[in-house]
């Protein structure tokens, strides 16, 4: 075996590391079971899963901010807790008169891994699901409970915008946190889809554009 082959095969075992890990983890949450075994069994699936099919390899921005993602975790929980009173709320109050609404999120990143991270951050969050993923534009369709308004929809697409900066903060790249910190200081947010449109905006529809229609 050549030493560029073998450097081949070490990169590539690399490459795949952090989606070997990530479908572990996966496979522990579904059974609920982090026991040794479990996720032994769990990563000979993944083994198998990679072996037998082609997954492109995930790109990773070379930084992770330990204390970032401490804090993110704490948020996380919280967020966790009073959405899930809110639909409580929404369940027990309103009940069928509760407008729900299918919400285009345009992301600043095109990376995989951070749709990716946002996407399963909002499922587990309760009144938010991703039903579509555009990776062309890095565009997440949501469904949201209770967004009947112009103004609910703005703020449910913003607070989704705010936990992919809050996850930038945490293992974006270098590129993408500068970007981000120069929203800081009063530019504007620029989404990827408009940095392929020249930077030109694009219209994401209002509620009545977006709003799902059913009373659920």
């Amino acid at each position: 075996m050549s030493q560029s082959t073998s450097h081949r095969r070490k990169l590539n075992v690399l490459q795949k590391l952090p989606l070997l890990i990530w479908l572990v983890v996966v496979w522990g949450a579904l059974w609920q079971d982090f026991s040794a075994g479990n996720l032994l069994f769990g990563a000979l699936i993944a083994l198998g899963v990679t072996h037998a099919f082609y997954l492109p390899p995930i790109e990773l921005s070379g930084r992770f901010n330990v204390l970032r993602a401490v804090v993110f975790m704490l948020w996380f929980m919280k967020q966790v807790t009073v959405a899930s009173f809110h639909v409580l709320h929404w369940s027990v109050v309103k009940g069928p008169r509760i407008r729900n609404a299918v919400i285009a999120v345009p992301l600043r990143s095109p990376s995989d891994l951070l749709m990716t991270a946002v996407g399963h951050v909002l499922s587990l969050i309760p009144g938010s699901l991703v039903v579509e993923v555009d990776r062309g534009s890095a565009t997440l369709y949501v469904h949201a409970m209770n967004a009947p308004t112009p103004e609910s929809v703005v703020q449910v697409r913003e607070g989704i915008q705010d936990i992919e900066a809050r996850l930038i903060k945490v293992m974006g790249s270098k590129a993408e946190l500068a970007a981000l910190k120069s929203e800081q200081v009063g530019s504007p947010m620029v989404t990827y889809a408009q940095t392929l449109h020249g930077r030109s905006g694009a219209s994401y529809g209002t509620a009545e554009e977006t709003n799902a229609g059913e009373d659920q």
